[in-house]
């Protein structure tokens, strides 16, 4: 799958899967071939991962046919530009507030290579481009994909304004630093939380765009945002799902042995 291929699932109201990959190492990408995933999200604001490291996972992850969506370190398109010429078929922009933030990230995802005062032009409105160059900007630029994090109440307000940009594929919610912008920090099941995610799917959905929210709770809980109209399922991690997994298996077979368990709760932080 390519990144034009995962939008028209989208776009056909199928939903798409992911999780999140932390780590690079280079058996991952044929190990979760049969897993049903269709995306992997490579987190470069929180996880230290290098550039080189982030093209070399981008290559053998689209390689075996998933999308390789990465999140920048900041929404700075000059960030968004490298990322993609590493191999990542999707961008996630951290923490967007404005429409000029927006604009500016469509500039770098899909009207490549235009730079400079004609990039600003077009991007304004105050130039047209030739039709020649109109289609070799939009057959270069078919496969990249741009969501961008809506985790603030700012982001919230000004919500109607940032899906109108043109070339904005979706939005990705960003619980944690969400939660915290409505001072209810990590309390996920508050009231006040709960009622925001909603308010930003239905609106979304409503303007034509795509939506998810990363967790790495519990699948029910995934289940419960899809039911309200996401559509983007990004779920958990590999370090959540490997230690989750392994110390249930733990406790199993020391249950069985009679020796202690490990009933220590691990704290996960949600991005």
């Amino acid at each position: 799958m390519n990144g034009k291929e995962l939008l028209a699932k989208l776009n056909n109201k199928q939903r798409v899967y992911g999780t999140a990959i932390l780590s690079s190492s280079p058996v991952w990408p044929a190990a979760l071939k049969n897993t049903g995933l269709d995306f992997v999200f490579i987190d470069t604001e929180h996880i230290p991962l290098g550039r080189e490291s982030v093209s070399q996972m981008c290559q053998l992850y689209a390689a075996n046919g998933f999308v390789p969506l990465v999140r920048i370190a900041s929404p700075d398109p000059y960030e968004a530009c490298k990322t993609l010429d590493g191999g990542a078929m999707a961008i996630l922009a951290p923490y967007i507030e404005t429409v000029d933030q927006v604009k500016a990230l469509v500039g770098a995802t899909k009207l490549r290579p235009l730079k400079g005062e004609k990039l600003q032009a077009v991007l304004d409105d105050s130039e047209k481009i030739g039709t020649v160059l109109e289609n070799y900007i939009s057959e270069r630029n078919a496969n990249n994909l741009l969501f961008i994090n809506v985790e603030s109440v700012p982001a919230l307000d000004n919500l109607d304004a940032l899906l109108s940009v043109p070339g904005l594929d979706g939005v990705i919610i960003g619980p944690h630093d969400l939660s915290c912008s409505l001072e209810v920090p990590e309390d996920y099941r508050n009231p006040a939380f709960e009622k925001t995610v909603t308010t930003i799917i239905k609106k979304t959905r409503a303007l034509g765009k795509h939506i998810g929210i990363h967790f790495s709770a519990e699948p029910d809980v995934q289940t419960k945002w899809a039911e309200n109209g996401a559509n983007i399922i990004m779920h958990s991690s590999d370090i959540s799902l490997f230690t989750r997994q392994l110390k249930n298996d733990l406790n199993q077979i020391k249950d069985s042995l009679g020796d202690a368990r490990s009933d220590a709760r691990q704290r996960e932080t949600i991005v």
